[in-house]
C-alpha cells in the first residue's frame, strides 16, 4: 500500500513539473501560432494594420512617471538623466519620486534634481514600496501612471510606445518588455532564465493572457489604479489583477523596451526570490478571487500557480522516491536527483571558476531559486515579513 501511494505521489509530482517546464510552453507555443496564423489570414482578407499607430504630440496623453526609491545610490544619476531625455513633451510629463528611508546617497542624488517636471519626496522613515507608492499616487496630476523602478532605464520612445494602447477605453494597463545588462554570472543564470520567461510572456500576451507585468515598466490608466495596501510585496500582479476586476483588458507591447541591472550573484537573486514567494502566497487568496475569463485562468494556473508550488512537487518526488528504491528504475530516478544537487553543490562552491562555463551553473541557479521559493511559501503561510530591498 505504501508503494502504491509512493508511486502515484511521484508521478503526478513528476507530471506535474514536467507539464510546468515543457507541457504548458508548448501548449502555449500551438495556440500562439494558430492565433497568428487567424490574424495573418485576417490581414490578407482585410488588409487592416493591427498594428497600434504611433501617436501626435498632441495627441499624447499627459502622464506621471514614478517610483519608491530604497538605497537606489548605484543607479539614481542616470536614472534621472534617462528620464530627462525621454522622447515626450515636457509639458505632458510629471516625475514623482518617493525616496523611502534612504541611507545611502540616494537623498543627495535627488536633492540635485532642479528639471521642473521632477517632484520629490524624502521619507525619513522606511516604510514599504507600496506606502511609497501610494505617496507618490497622491502627486500624481495626470491621466496616465507610468510605474518604473530606480534602476530601470527606458529607451528614448518607451513611454509614447505604452500610452498609444490608451486610445481605446477599454485598456486598462499596458506592460512593456524589459532586458537586463548581465554579468558573467547573471548572463549564465537570470539571464537564461529571463529569456524563457520572456518568450512565455509574449505568446500569453497575444492570446489575451498577460498576468504579471515587469514592475520596472508598466502604465495604468489613473481611474483604474488603487495602491495596494502597504503589506503587498507584489505590487505589480495585484495592480494587473485590480485592473482586470474592474473590466479592463492588459496589454503588452514588446516594442516598450527598458533595461535593468540584475542581482549581481545568485546569491543576491536569492534574496529577491524569498521576497516574490512570500508575496505571492500572502496575495494568493485574493489572486484567486479575481475573475479570469478566457485563457488568463488557464494560463495562472500554468504559469503562476504551479510554479509557485515547485518546490513542494519537486520535495515530493524526492521523498517518495526513497520508498520506491527496491526498484532499478527508482534508483536510477533517485541517483539523477542527487546529480542534480551535486551540479548545483559544485556550482555554488566553484561559481568563480565556472563561470565563464556555459551552463555550469544553472543547476546552482535552479536549486537555489526553488529553495528561495520554499522559504518564501512558509513565510507567506506563516505570515513572516520580508522587506522591500534590490538584490545585489
Amino acid at each position: 500500500m505504501i508503494t502504491l501511494i509512493a508511486q502515484i505521489a511521484f508521478w503526478t509530482a513528476v507530471a506535474l513539473v514536467l507539464y510546468a517546464h515543457f507541457g504548458y510552453p508548448l501548449v502555449l507555443f500551438v495556440c500562439y501560432g494558430l492565433v497568428q496564423m487567424r490574424r495573418d489570414w485576417a490581414f490578407l482578407q482585410l488588409r487592416v494594420d493591427r498594428r497600434r499607430g504611433e501617436l501626435t504630440d498632441a495627441e499624447l496623453p499627459t502622464v506621471t512617471l514614478l517610483f519608491a526609491a530604497y538605497n537606489e545610490e548605484e543607479h539614481l544619476a542616470e536614472k534621472i538623466a534617462n528620464t530627462i531625455e525621454l522622447d515626450y513633451p515636457a509639458e505632458k510629463l510629471q516625475v514623482v519620486i518617493v525616496s523611502d528611508g534612504s541611507s545611502d546617497r540616494t537623498n543627495e542624488i535627488l536633492s540635485r534634481v532642479t528639471d521642473p517636471r521632477f517632484e520629490i519626496v524624502i521619507r525619513s522613515e522606511r516604510s514599504g514600496k507600496c506606502a511609497a507608492l501610494a505617496v507618490a499616487v497622491e502627486r500624481a496630476r495626470n491621466s496616465i501612471f507610468v510605474l518604473s523602478d530606480g534602476s530601470t532605464m527606458f529607451a528614448t520612445d518607451a513611454l509614447r510606445k505604452l500610452v498609444r494602447h490608451f486610445q481605446s477605453p477599454q485598456v486598462g494597463a499596458v506592460c512593456g518588455a524589459l532586458s537586463f545588462h548581465c554579468n558573467e554570472e547573471s548572463s549564465q543564470t537570470e539571464g537564461l532564465y529571463w529569456k524563457y520567461e520572456t518568450a512565455l510572456r509574449l505568446m500569453e500576451a497575444r492570446l489575451g493572457a498577460t498576468l504579471t507585468p515587469s514592475g520596472a515598466i508598466y502604465a495604468v490608466r489613473g481611474t483604474a489604479y488603487t495602491p495596494p495596501s502597504p503589506d503587498v510585496l507584489v505590487d505589480d500582479i495585484l495592480t494587473l489583477m485590480e485592473v482586470r476586476r474592474q473590466g479592463f483588458q492588459v496589454h503588452y507591447d514588446p516594442e516598450a523596451k527598458a533595461v535593468d541591472y540584475p542581482a549581481s550573484s545568485v546569491a543576491g537573486e536569492f534574496h529577491r526570490r524569498v521576497r516574490l514567494g512570500t508575496g505571492s502566497f500572502r496575495a494568493l487568496p485574493e489572486l484567486m478571487r479575481v475573475p479570469k475569463p478566457g485563457f488568463t485562468g488557464f494560463a495562472f494556473f500554468s504559469h503562476k500557480l504551479l510554479r509557485w508550488v515547485l518546490p513542494v512537487l519537486l520535495l515530493v518526488i524526492f521523498i517518495s522516491n526513497l520508498f520506491l528504491l527496491g526498484s532499478v528504475f527508482y534508483r536510477v530516478t533517485f541517483a539523477l536527483q542527487l546529480l542534480l544537487l551535486l551540479w548545483a553543490a559544485v556550482g555554488w562552491a566553484f561559481r568563480g571558476l565556472l563561470v565563464r562555463v556555459r551552463f555550469a551553473l544553472v543547476g546552482y541557479f535552479l536549486v537555489a531559486m526553488n529553495v528561495a521559493l520554499f522559504i518564501g511559501m512558509l513565510r507567506g503561510i506563516l505570515g513572516r515579513e520580508a522587506a522591500w530591498q534590490r538584490g545585489s
